[in-house]
């Protein structure tokens, strides 16, 4: 056995474990980065990344159909499900390089291989030991299941749809949050048929319930199908399909069924409990400064409760490698984290939804206003629906920003720096938003809450 020491040792190279290990480098400490897979985690090898890969491509697709809308002569001949795994495998493999190179070029020592904490707080893989002054916990999320449903052979996570080789004719999504909505949009742009199943009243459930029902309504359109507000009982399948059940007797069937209900913590056999950490439901309990209960001992990202985003796991990555070395950085509240959805069209979000906003404050404390992207010219050159949503307290700052409509994640930053330094619509309303572009819907949306709308009534 081999005893290696370092200042810090990160259990976990996804988005928020290689944060920590930049970070910390860039600010002097020694770092062991220990991954079992490769580094960049799920968000660069099976997520993010590649998912939006997917997606582009199927915003190619739909561009070349709609071609002649716009006076340009194309021909759709189909997709190539092989030239698209090749585009997008390349995506993945540029960016991993990338970031080995960045990772070397910061002195970071990586390590490969199943990494279990011991009681000590040591790092145990294989026959080495990895001790660090401190520890960070970064070991992610894996694809959630239900009960009685069992993943395999046309039953698939989002992991094996994108190893798919082929364009399935009619495929089931059972979930209609953001993994789901995200797969169901790009099947449907490659020309499949496709229905979501979900069990909450609405798809995207978390947002604000314009969004909700303006995504069901561009769905509609687009031919997507969708059953909610019944849960899933069974499934079963054969060689050639699957056909789920649900609670009120209703079946459907597909080719493929997509399982995406949503991810849990991989923490199970890792040897977290063992040294004094404490789980709920598998989740790390952490304080706002990412402490586990053990002295020097910290988590981030995925296992962590609240959302699961990669941007999330980034940011916590880097607080808790100042931290260590002794910054002060802030914490930042889930609600100013910002949300995408990069399905036709996008949905993307910050702050908190009217409804919450009126729980917390009162019906009579709170204002909001949607602008139609329909007076916006931008979107109109692009063939975009959708509509700008900011929420305000009476005579107070803006508490929430949601967005739908292609191409609207590139605007939910003015969002986040809205709701973050709680910003009056009175503070923005002056800013000049340049012509002819999108975020002039989000300068309506303030001017008409500073009580000077111009293109609105």
């Amino acid at each position: 056995m081999t005893t290696h020491t370092f200042d810090i040792v990160v259990l976990g190279g996804g988005s928020g474990g290689y944060a920590a290990a930049l970070r910390a480098a860039e600010l002097g400490k020694s770092v062991a980065l220990i991954e079992k897979d490769k580094v960049g985690g799920t968000c660069l090898h099976r997520g993010c990344i590649p998912t939006k890969a997917l997606l582009h491509a199927a915003e190619v697709a739909e561009h070349v159909r709609d071609a002649a809308s716009v006076g340009v002569s194309a021909t759709f001949e189909g997709v190539d499900a092989a030239g698209v795994r090749t585009y997008r495998e390349n995506i993945v493999a540029k960016k991993f390089k990338g970031l080995e190179g960045l990772i070397k070029a910061r002195g970071i020592t990586t390590v490969a291989g199943l990494g279990r904490l011991d009681a000590d707080r040591s790092v145990r893989v294989g026959d080495d030991v990895y001790v660090g002054a401190d520890v960070v916990l970064a070991t992610g999320s894996y694809s959630r299941s239900l009960p009685g449903l069992e993943i395999g052979g046309r039953i698939i996570t989002s992991e094996q749809a994108l190893a798919l080789d082929v364009i399935p004719e009619r495929v089931l999504v059972l979930g209609g949050g953001v993994i789901g909505v995200e797969f169901a949009s790009v099947w449907r742009s490659f020309g499949a048929e496709v229905t979501i199943i979900e069990a909450l009243e609405h798809l995207v459930p978390n947002e604000d319930i314009a969004l909700s029902k303006g995504l069901e309504r561009a769905f509609r359109r687009r031919g997507i199908q969708y059953s909610l507000g019944t849960r899933f009982q069974t499934a079963t399948q054969d060689d050639s399909s699957v056909t789920v059940t649900l609670e009120d007797g209703k079946t459907f069937t597909g080719d493929y069924l997509l399982v995406a209900v949503g991810r849990g913590p991989v923490t199970d056999d890792l040897g977290f409990e063992e040294a004094g950490v404490t789980l709920d439901r598998g989740f790390v309990t952490v304080n706002e400064e990412l402490r586990t209960g053990v002295s020097g001992l910290w988590a981030v990202g995925d296992i962590v409760p609240g959302l699961q985003l990669a941007h999330r796991g980034f940011l916590q990555g880097i607080a808790v490698a100042e931290r260590i070395a002794g910054l002060s950085p802030a914490p930042i509240p889930e609600s100013q984290i910002p949300k995408i959805t990069y399905c036709n069209p996008e949905v993307a979000s910050v702050g908190v939804t009217e409804q919450a906003a009126v729980a917390e404050h009162g019906a009579d404390a709170v204002v909001s206003y949607e602008y139609n992207l329909a007076g916006n010219g931008k979107s109109e050159i692009i063939g975009t629906t959708g509509l700008v949503k900011v929420v305000r307290l009476k005579d107070g700052p803006v508490v929430g920003v949601h967005l739908l409509g292609d191409r609207v994640g590139e605007l939910i930053t003015e969002g986040q720096l809205a709701v973050a330094w709680e910003a009056h619509p009175e503070d923005i309303a002056p800013l000049i938003h340049a012509h002819p572009t999108q975020s002039e819907a989000l300068g309506e949306a303030f001017l008409a809450l500073a009580g000077k709308p111009l293109h609105a009534l």
